[in-house]
């Protein structure tokens, strides 16, 4: 009975002076707090039925000024809710109608075109100086006799005659908390609302066709390897029919050895990269790395002189200054980290057998050892 109804200001806890907006923020707060499928506590479902009953007469003027005069017998006793729960008003509808917020599923507008990637190799030498390359690249392009509208020139879209336009379909639906509604995107026009009865004839409606393109990219000296270069609007088209605008960009990602082999006197080494520096392990004979010597290095950019001095210890680093790899967009450069094996002979000669047998003699003697180097032994050992 009407009668045994709360009074409609205490349903949503507003005054009776309340103002509009006042029972809409009440209204908003209580039904998402209290709707069935969010809340599963029981009388839930009561409780958001009586919110929504509230909230259809307070909203509005007329009924809330009969409601004002003569409380809910003033009310047609048929009355159900209207925009409430009954009537199919779901927690959709509430992020539609507070939040500008669709979650029915209307597809949305394509703003901006779809990215594209493309992948570029270069050499070790490319990477650390750079280089311009050019690269073509297959993507779509507007079609230039619809002008990207996808309609045959001199036509225009109709609007969908299953949803009437509004992109979607509405089904209702009886369970035991009253009647629902389930709202899913037209599947004549794919939530448009419009349909395009006239596709042009080139493109068949798709607004874009296939093509390539030719780019030039610039590569900066000392890029490392999976690093990406981004041309901004170089990737596809927006859907120009849907009010797309901004094109899409192209992602160039940069692959590039992390080493080489070069050539040194009959031995093929690799250079490396580290960092900014670039590595190269040399190896020294027994006699070089003891007596010392000066070697013309392999770089980048040509040779390079390099004294190694008597008693060089294997694994030591000498560092060539400036013939590195450079800081990415800065004019600085790494080094050449030029390391050093010295190499322990497997196979001698009779003749070299005999002089290290005279050199590891000189090595045992104690005599004079502290006038005589270690240095003057090998040399007078080898007859240098």
């Amino acid at each position: 009975m009407a009668t045994s109804k709360r009074d409609y200001y205490d349903v949503l806890g507003v005054q009776k002076n309340a103002t509009e907006d006042d029972i809409r923020r009440a209204f908003r707060k209580l039904a998402f707090d209290h709707h069935p499928d969010r809340n599963s506590d029981p009388g839930s479902a009561d409780r958001f039925k009586e919110i929504n009953e509230a909230y259809e007469v307070l909203r509005d003027t007329e009924k809330r000024g009969t409601y004002d005069r003569f409380g809910h017998a003033g009310i047609d006793p048929s009355f159900n809710g209207g925009f409430g729960f009954n009537a199919g008003f779901g927690f959709e509808d509430i992020f539609d109608t507070f939040f500008g917020r669709t979650t029915a599923g209307r597809r949305p507008r394509a703003q901006r075109g779809a990215d594209l990637r493309t992948d570029l190799s270069l050499t070790f030498e490319e990477a650390i100086f750079g280089i311009g390359k050019a690269i073509e690249i297959p993507k779509h392009e507007w079609c230039q006799p619809c002008g990207g509208l996808g309609l045959e020139p001199g036509t225009q879209m109709e609007t969908c005659t299953r949803c009437g336009g509004t992109g979607e379909i509405r089904r209702a639906h009886q369970s035991i908390f009253g009647q629902f509604v389930n709202v899913s995107i037209c599947d004549s026009c794919s939530g448009e609302g419009r349909v395009n009865r006239n596709p042009c004839s080139v493109c068949r409606g798709a607004g874009q066709v296939q093509a390539k393109k030719r780019l030039e990219v610039s590569i900066p000296a000392g890029i490392d390897d999976g690093t990406q270069i981004r041309l901004s609007g170089e990737g596809e088209p927006p859907d120009r029919a849907r009010g797309g605008k901004v094109p899409g960009d192209l992602y160039v990602v940069i692959h590039a050895p992390e080493r080489k082999t070069v050539d040194w006197e009959g031995n093929r080494l690799s250079m490396r990269r580290q960092g900014h520096d670039l590595v190269l392990d040399i190896p020294l004979n027994v006699a070089q790395a003891t007596l010392g010597d000066e070697l013309a290095i392999p770089t980048l950019e040509g040779d390079a002189d390099l004294k190694v001095p008597s008693g060089t210890q294997a694994g030591h680093v000498f560092r060539i200054k400036g013939k590195g790899v450079p800081h990415l967009r800065e004019s600085r450069r790494g080094d050449l980290q030029v390391r050093v094996h010295v190499m322990v002979p497997t196979e001698l000669s009779k003749e070299q057998q005999e002089l290290f047998r005279k050199l590891d003699a000189t090595f045992r003697t104690t005599e004079n050892s502290d006038a005589r180097s270690i240095f003057e032994k090998v040399k007078d050992a080898f007859g240098v």
